[in-house]
């Protein structure tokens, strides 16, 4: 009898960045270590690909905030998950966790302790889309056995409102614009794969990539390269899940999503949606689903008790991914959002998922976010910085300038940390126009240095006379890393004689974030000569009664 060939399954990879970027994006990084530990044993059944645990915000947070050690973190997290899943932090290059490049010594000590410490894949990235700003990092994680994943960072055009169209026509001005094309991506990650990436990302940390445009790029991608390609992306206008079941369609090998409770709003898709539809397309994601259902009921719990820090407060439905069924109308949904994707019906697409997300309890898209096509920390903080003046009023108007400031600093793509230096220039300027002063009389010294070059080089080239007028210079000067200085490592006498930081990763520390780190040491070094202190008293005592 003649047998007919098994038909296997495809598979996608995924991988989880509730423990980094979930709680970063919801909970402004706040999970304690008692909290992380308590949902460790079942990402270990889970076995995801990759877990993000490390790098972003959360070496500054769990110093700044709960008083706890980012090594210890890391390092107790690997404890536990081992090989199970590739652990991955997430880093900005030759700036690290700051603003101006570091030397060499120190982003091979940074690498090499985080390797050893337990990551295995070191996702790097640079806010310019700089790839000079990659290459130490890309050599250091691989001379020290790590995987090197290098990010092609998704940004958009400059969104020119009418009446600068309008202004640029009357003088004869042109407003750059097809800046950030298909071709400009593909030839970031061109260069990565040619420096020696081992995966290259397409990381849309503001999630203002469209279903249309995230198939598109994926595909192209995939067809030019001969590494592993990974999507990550967020839901905050309401592209999220679409433009990621657009990635699956068009074959992206690795996919970012985050458990549920943690997942939507501003964070990653939920994996438990992209499971649903993995099964519908047979699919193998290799996630055992029984850990998934458990652990995010812990999850759950973990957020009541993040309830201060939550930024929606809107958790979504409770779903058994393995024992509840769907109502036919949603399940129809799921069914109908694949057709879509294949056939790229972006509008069709984007309506369905929207029924599916609600259903689910997510929140609604942003609709500020997503027609000023600007991530939503930029704009959040740009409020802030105007309310703390009692300056709201002028929020439109800053809006408006963000295009223009974007403009003649080079065209930087929005994400952290030049989305908050253009955010910040951009109310400045609104509140010189609203005094009668010239614009960029009021200007912080972020924006000078990446006028100035000091970050690295802008997708367009600043006007020289721009340069000069802010920074007082005509030609690109780079940072020159000879002027750096290393952080002092003083020795406190009053507490035994001993210094502030104890070994090479605790001085990393004081050098990757100076006044945070100096303080958390600080008090470390307090408390422990106190309980030192108070241990000799309790043995004086003791013999004392002893006779």
């Amino acid at each position: 009898m003649e047998q007919r060939p098994v038909k296997m399954k495809k598979s996608l990879l995924i991988r989880d960045v509730t423990l980094r970027d979930g709680q970063q994006s919801l909970f402004a990084t706040r999970m304690s270590q008692n909290q992380v530990d308590r949902a460790l044993p079942g990402f270990k059944d889970a076995g995801f690909y990759a877990m993000e645990v490390w790098g972003g915000a959360v070496p500054d947070s769990v110093m700044r905030y709960l008083n706890e050690n980012p090594w210890t973190r890391l390092e107790s997290i690997y404890k536990v998950i081992g090989d199970t899943s590739l652990l991955t932090a997430l880093s900005r290059g030759r700036n690290l966790f700051g603003y101006n490049p570091y030397p060499d010594d120190v982003i091979e000590g940074f690498n090499r302790n985080a390797i050893k410490s337990g990551i295995s894949i070191m996702r790097v990235f640079d806010a310019l889309n700089d790839t000079d700003n990659i290459r130490s990092t890309v050599e250091f994680v691989k001379q020290n056995g790590g995987i090197a994943d290098c990010t092609v960072v998704y940004t958009v055009d400059p969104k020119y409102s009418t009446r600068d169209k309008i202004r640029a026509l009357l003088h004869a001005k042109i407003l750059p614009s097809h800046i950030f094309t298909k071709e400009y991506f593909l030839q970031r990650a061109l260069e990565f794969e040619k420096m020696g990436a081992d995966m290259v990302t397409l990381k849309d940390m503001a999630g203002l990539i469209t279903p249309g445009k995230a198939g598109r790029l994926i595909r192209m991608l995939k067809q030019s390269l001969s590494v592993p390609v990974d999507f990550h992306t967020h839901c905050t206008p309401g592209y999220g899940l679409a433009s990621s079941l657009m990635a699956i369609v068009n074959g992206v090998d690795i996919l970012d999503t985050s458990l549920m409770s943690f997942a939507g709003g501003s964070a990653a898709p939920a994996f438990e949606l992209i499971q649903l539809f993995c099964n519908r397309m047979n699919i193998d994601t290799g996630v055992n689903l029984v850990a998934v259902v458990n652990l995010d009921s812990e999850l759950r719990s973990i957020r009541h008790e993040l309830a201060e820090f939550d930024s929606t407060k809107a958790f979504p439905r409770e779903f058994n991914i393995i024992t509840d069924t769907l109502p036919r109308d949603i399940d129809q949904m799921f069914e109908l959002a694949i057709a879509f994707a294949k056939a790229d019906k972006e509008d069709d697409l984007l309506e369905v998922c929207h029924r599916i997300e609600s259903w689910f309890g997510f929140p609604d898209p942003d609709d500020k976010i997503r027609d000023a096509e600007i991530p939503g920390g930029m704009y959040s903080n740009m409020l802030a910085q105007l309310k703390q003046l009692k300056l709201e009023k002028l929020l439109p108007r800053a809006m408006e300038l963000i295009p223009l400031v974007r403009l003649v600093s080079g065209c930087p793509p929005l994400v952290t940390p030049t989305s908050q230096i253009v955010g910040a220039q951009a109310v400045n300027c609104a509140i010189d126009e609203a005094k009668g002063e010239p614009v960029y009389t009021s200007k912080s010294i972020q924006f000078v240095n990446l006028v100035k070059g000091v970050y690295g080089h802008t997708p367009v080239p600043v006007d020289p006379e721009f340069r000069y007028k802010i920074a007082g210079v005509r030609e690109e000067i780079p940072y020159d890393t000879k002027y750096y200085r290393r952080q002092e490592n003083p020795v406190f006498e009053e507490y035994g004689g001993v210094k502030l930081a104890n070994d090479e990763k605790e001085e990393l520390l004081l050098e990757l974030f100076p006044s945070v780190a100096n303080d958390f040491l600080k008090r470390r070094m307090e408390n422990l000569y106190m309980a030192e202190i108070h241990k000799v008293e309790e043995e004086k005592s003791r013999k004392f009664w002893i006779g």
